[in-house]
């Protein structure tokens, strides 16, 4: 698999477990567990998008 290829498989499996945690939160009955819950499905997501533009080049700065 490509490296853009494993990228956006990577990409899609944090969307998926963001969602899972989105339908958590919703389930749950305590509030600061639904919020907890929230805010990481959002910090899930948003890495998602870093991924998908290419943003986690940063993790390998040059040599």
């Amino acid at each position: 698999m490509s490296v853009a290829g494993e990228s956006g498989g990577r990409a899609q499996q944090m969307r998926d477990k963001a969602k899972q945690l989105s339908e958590a939160a919703e389930r749950a009955s305590d509030p600061q567990e639904r919020q907890r819950l929230q805010e990481k499905a959002r910090r899930l997501q948003e890495q998602s998008r870093q991924q998908d533009a290419g943003g986690d080049r940063d993790e390998f700065p040059p040599a």
